[in-house]
């Protein structure tokens, strides 16, 4: 089995140690069996929804929208993952939180639609995002895309895969040649102007989304200075992990999950080579950072 990457546990500059091929995995095949199914469920929901339209669109705060599909992707997911695993705890964007989850050394992390924004404009970077942590570090991710039916999978010690093929993050060594992908708004908004030249910029949905790309090595990086919460990350986290790629905060710190507080201080991630240049411009001065909103 080819080595895999762990989060940044006391690494330097940002950087995962790794994980050699004789590393312990356990089973989790019926846990990434039923996520899969559960994204799947929660996909045809959101995909129904997308083609007919006339959805009920709500609101959670400033720039932050939810729709009619999220609750039912979230009750579809609910269903098909809590039962079956009872000692699990559970965090979900759409769901109130309880603090009995801190107790669990497994959780479930969802984000039964992630770019609503994108859902909501018709365009087709959306996402169903699944993960499982263990004692605060994913162990399972699963990202799936139903509009393009792109299925990004991965499990500790297993690699991480589209659809049947395994993926890797890509080798590009040179900062001015990385193609980085960044939020829509964050781009609509100006932020990242300053950093033309310096890097390809691409604009793209969903962080969810962004962070399975990176790992399938459809882009070599992305970053932001956002705040973002647990559900937006944990899925691409385990992904990016499996992919060979390295991901923390935007200071370069471990993320552990399954916080009391969920809300994370941005996030860099990429194919490990980029990320010690990649925090150094992410923390520019000339970089401000976003207020909390939804990518």
């Amino acid at each position: 089995m080819e080595e895999s990457m762990t989060l940044n546990r006391g690494a330097k500059h940002g950087v995962a140690p790794r994980i050699g091929a004789n590393a312990p995995a356990n089973d989790l095949t019926r846990e990434l069996a039923l996520a899969k199914k559960a994204a799947r469920a929660a996909g045809e929901i959101l995909r129904g929804h997308w083609r007919r339209g006339g959805y009920k669109i709500g609101s959670k705060g400033p720039d932050n929208p939810v729709t009619a599909a999220d609750l039912e992707a979230d009750r579809a997911i609910k269903k098909l993952l809590r039962d079956p695993f009872p000692g699990y705890g559970w965090l979900s964007e759409e769901t109130a939180d309880n603090d009995d989850r801190l107790k669990c050394r497994r959780v479930w992390i969802v984000d039964p639609l992630d770019g609503t924004k994108e859902f909501i404009n018709g365009i087709p970077e959306f996402a169903v995002a699944i993960a499982l942590v263990e004692d605060g570090v994913p162990v399972l991710g699963v990202t799936y895309n139903p509009v393009k039916r792109e299925m990004y999978w991965a499990a500790r010690g297993a690699g991480c895969h589209l659809n049947t093929r395994r993926v890797r993050v890509t080798r590009m060594r040179t900062l001015k040649r990385a193609t980085v992908l960044a939020s829509r708004s964050e781009t609509a908004r100006g932020e990242w102007q300053v950093l033309r030249g310096m890097l390809k910029v691409r604009p793209t949905g969903s962080v969810a989304y962004k962070l399975a790309l990176v790992a399938a090595g459809r882009g070599d990086a992305t970053f932001t200075r956002s705040p973002k919460s647990e559900w937006d990350i944990a899925s691409g986290a385990a992904l990016v992990i499996e992919a060979g790629g390295t991901i923390t905060d935007i200071k370069g710190r471990e993320i552990r999950f399954n916080q009391r507080n969920v809300q994370l201080e941005g996030l860099v991630a990429d194919n490990t080579i980029l990320h010690a240049a990649l925090i150094k411009v992410a923390l520019s001065p000339s970089r401000k950072p976003s207020p909390a909103r939804r990518s």
